[in-house]
C-alpha cells in the first residue's frame, strides 16, 4: 500500500510545509492454512503486525526525513534560502557574506539613488548615503542562517529573507525636518513661573512633525523596492497635560508662596520669604513635555543673599605676602556651609503644606579654594616683573587716594595657571560706598570730575607689570589721548562697567599680584616663576601727527583745563627670549587723538 504525508496549513511564517514522498510495500504471498491456534490467537497476531508494520513505516519516514534534513542543512544557511534575489542556501556564513556583498555591488547604482520623499505637501529626495543607508551583511546573513530545528515543515522548499537595513535615525530625521519646514510646528512645552510671587502659565500645544522611528522603518522598505515613500505627520502630544499643570498649579505652585519656610540648623535659623523661594522653586520640562518641580538650591542661596550668614562661616583661602624679599603663606581655614545635597528634596517635601513648614539641614565642612599647601605647590618663588608709574599732589588729593585704594585692594592675589584675571570681576564697582573720591576722569572727550578717576593710572601700571612678565593680554585699551606720565601703546584705561583689563596666566605656575606705593609712585610686582630670559619693547616711529585744537569752556567747579597734546599713531612690539633666541614678537598698535586745549573762559569775541 502506499502512504501519504498529511497536508497541512501554512505556518505564519510563510515557509514551505514539508510533504513526505510515497512510499511502496512489497506484494505479500498467498498465505497457507496455518496450524490451529487457541482461541484468540488469531487476533494477538494480527494486532502484532499492526504494530511492526506501523513500526516499519515510522522508521522509513523518518529515515526519509534525515536524509531530507541532511540535505536542508547542509552549511550554515539552510537550502532554498535566498535575499535579495541571492540563494545563500547550503553556503557557509563566510561564503554567505561574500555572495550577498557581491549582489549589493552589483546593485549598488540602483541602491545609492535618490529617494522620492513625500511629507505633507512637499516632495524631496534624500541622497542615501547622508542618512546611512546601508545593508547589515552581517546581520542579514545571521538572520538568514537561524532556523528552527523542530520545524519539520521549514527542511524542504524556499524562503526569502528580509535584509536587515540600518539608517542613522537622527541625520534621517533631520533631513525630514527640513522637509516638513513651516508645514510642522513645535511643541509648546509646559511651563509654571513666577512673577513675583504669582504663579502664571503656559500650557503645552502638540507638535506637527514626522515619528522618527516610523519614517525610518518607512524609508528602509522605500529604499530597497526603489519606490517613493509617503511619510506622514503626526502630532505628539507633551506628556504633561493642561489639567496637569493646573494641578501643580493648585497643589504645588501657590501654596509653596503662601507662607515663609523656616531652616534650622545647629547654628540656629533662618526664614526663607515666600519671594525667595518663588526664586528657588523650578518647573522644568524635559524633551517629552512632562513638566516636573525641583528646588534650585544655588538660585535659593542667591536670593538668601546674607541671610545665611546667620548660620554659615565662610571658607578663608590662604594668602600669601612678600616678607623680607621673599614669599611667605599664611593659612586658610576650612567654613561650614548649608548642606545642600538634601535641602531641596526636604523643602520640596513641605511646600504644599499649609502648616509645619520647617526644614532642617546639616551644616557641612567647607575647604577653602586656595589651601596653604596647594599655594605652597604653585611655585610662586621670585619676581619675574616690576613697573612703576608716578603721580603728584601727594597722598592727600583724591586721585592719589583713589590709587591707593585700588592697590589695597589688589594686593596679594593669585592667579592660579590658566585662569584669567579681570580688574572689574576682582574689585567689582568702584564708588562712594567702596572708598573712591571724585577725580578727573575722561568724559565724552574733556576731563571732568567722576568717581574713581587715577584707577586708570594703577591699570596702567598693572597692565605693564603682566606685560613684562609675558603674561597673556586678553583685553585693555589705551586712553584716547596720549599722557606723557605712561608708555605710548602700552598703557590702558579702565572704567566700570564697561571698560575692564584682563590678563591670563599662560603659565604652569602661580601668579602673585603685589602692589605698593609711596608719596608720588605706584609698584606693581609679578611673583611666579621666571621662565623668559627678557621681555622688551621696540618702537616704531609716530606717524598721522595731528595737533591740538583750542576749545573754550564755560568756567566753573566742573571745568578742568588741559593744554593739550598731538595725536599720532605708534606701533609697539613685544620681543620675548628665551635660550637667547626671540620665541614671541606681538605687535601693539594704538592712535591717539589729539587732545584739545581747554581754557575755562569765554571765548574772547
Amino acid at each position: 500500500m502506499t502512504l501519504y504525508g498529511e497536508e497541512r496549513p501554512p505556518p505564519a511564517d510563510d515557509r514551505p510545509t514539508v510533504q513526505v514522498k510515497a512510499v511502496s510495500w512489497p506484494v505479500e504471498e498467498p498465505v497457507r492454512p496455518a496450524p490451529a491456534v487457541p482461541p484468540g490467537g488469531g487476533r494477538f497476531r494480527s494486532r502484532r503486525f499492526r504494530i511492526l508494520l506501523a513500526s516499519g513505516v515510522a522508521t522509513a519516514v523518518l529515515a526519509s526525513v534525515g536524509a531530507v534534513a541532511v540535505w536542508a542543512y547542509a552549511g550554515d544557511v539552510p537550502r532554498g534560502t535566498r535575499v535579495l534575489g541571492t540563494e545563500l542556501g547550503g553556503r557557509s556564513r563566510t561564503d554567505a557574506v561574500r555572495q550577498l556583498r557581491a549582489q549589493l555591488d552589483r546593485r549598488a547604482a540602483e541602491l545609492a539613488a535618490p529617494i522620492q520623499v513625500r511629507v505633507g505637501e512637499r516632495t524631496a529626495e534624500i541622497d542615501p548615503a547622508e542618512v546611512g543607508l546601508t545593508v547589515d551583511v552581517g546581520a542579514t546573513v545571521a538572520a538568514a542562517a537561524a532556523t528552527d530545528a523542530h520545524a519539520v515543515d521549514r527542511l524542504v522548499g524556499s524562503r526569502e529573507v528580509e535584509p536587515v537595513v540600518s539608517v542613522d535615525v537622527p541625520k534621517l530625521e533631520a533631513a525630514l525636518e527640513e522637509l516638513v519646514g513651516d508645514q510642522g510646528r513645535k511643541m509648546t512645552m509646559p511651563a509654571i513661573t513666577f512673577a513675583g510671587t504669582k504663579p502664571e502659565v503656559r500650557y503645552p500645544k502638540p507638535s506637527l512633525t514626522v515619528d522618527p522611528e516610523h519614517s525610518a522603518q518607512v524609508v528602509k522598505a522605500g529604499w530597497l523596492s526603489g519606490q517613493p515613500v509617503t511619510v506622514p505627520l503626526v502630532e505628539k502630544h507633551p506628556a504633561t497635560s493642561a489639567d496637569e499643570v493646573d494641578r501643580l498649579v493648585a497643589e504645588l505652585a501657590e501654596p509653596a508662596v503662601a507662607a515663609p519656610v523656616e531652616l534650622t540648623t545647629e547654628r540656629g535659623s533662618v526664614t526663607i520669604p515666600p519671594e525667595a523661594i518663588a526664586k528657588g522653586l523650578r518647573f522644568k520640562a524635559d524633551k517629552t513635555g512632562e513638566l516636573t518641580a525641583g528646588v534650585d538650591v544655588k538660585r535659593l542661596r542667591s536670593a538668601l543673599g546674607s541671610k545665611l550668614a546667620a548660620v554659615e562661616v565662610p571658607a578663608k583661602n590662604a594668602a600669601m605676602t612678600i616678607s623680607g624679599g621673599k614669599p611667605k603663606v599664611t593659612g586658610g581655614r576650612p567654613g561650614q556651609q548649608v548642606d545642600a545635597s538634601k535641602l531641596g528634596e526636604d523643602l520640596l517635601a513641605v511646600l504644599p503644606r499649609i502648616g509645619d513648614r520647617t526644614v532642617s539641614a546639616d551644616l557641612k565642612p567647607v575647604q577653602p579654594k586656595l589651601t596653604a599647601e596647594k599655594l605652597r605647590g604653585l611655585g610662586i618663588k621670585e619676581k619675574v616683573a616690576s613697573f612703576t608709574t608716578n603721580f603728584t599732589g601727594g597722598l592727600s588729593s583724591p586721585r592719589s587716594q583713589n590709587i591707593v585704594t585700588i592697590a589695597n585692594d589688589v594686593k596679594g592675589t593669585v592667579v592660579l595657571p590658566g585662569d584669567t584675571f579681570s580688574l572689574n570681576g576682582h574689585t567689582g564697582e568702584r564708588g562712594y560706598a567702596q572708598g573712591y573720591r571724585d577725580a578727573p576722569v575722561i568724559l565724552d572727550g574733556k576731563l571732568v570730575p567722576g568717581v574713581g578717576g587715577g584707577t586708570s593710572q594703577f591699570t596702567t601700571t598693572l597692565f605693564n607689570a603682566t606685560y613684562y612678565a609675558g603674561l597673556e593680554d586678553v583685553e585693555h585699551k589705551p586712553h584716547s589721548y596720549y599722557f606723557s606720565r605712561y608708555p605710548a601703546v602700552i598703557e590702558s584705561t579702565i572704567f566700570w562697567p564697561n571698560l575692564d583689563f584682563k590678563f591670563r596666566n599662560n603659565t604652569d605656575y602661580g601668579v602673585l599680584i603685589d602692589t605698593s606705593y609711596t608719596g608720588s609712585s605706584v609698584t606693581v610686582s609679578i611673583w611666579s616663576t621666571k621662565i623668559w630670559d627678557s621681555v622688551k619693547t621696540e618702537y616704531g616711529p609716530r606717524r598721522n601727527i595731528t595737533s591740538p585744537k583750542t576749545v573754550y569752556l564755560d568756567p566753573g567747579p566742573t571745568c578742568i583745563p588741559a593744554n593739550g597734546s598731538q595725536g599720532f599713531t605708534q606701533d609697539a612690539f613685544r620681543v620675548i627670549k628665551k635660550g637667547g633666541k626671540v620665541v614671541k614678537r606681538e605687535k601693539f598698535t594704538w592712535a591717539y587723538s589729539a587732545e584739545p586745549r581747554f581754557i575755562c573762559a569765554r571765548r574772547p569775541s
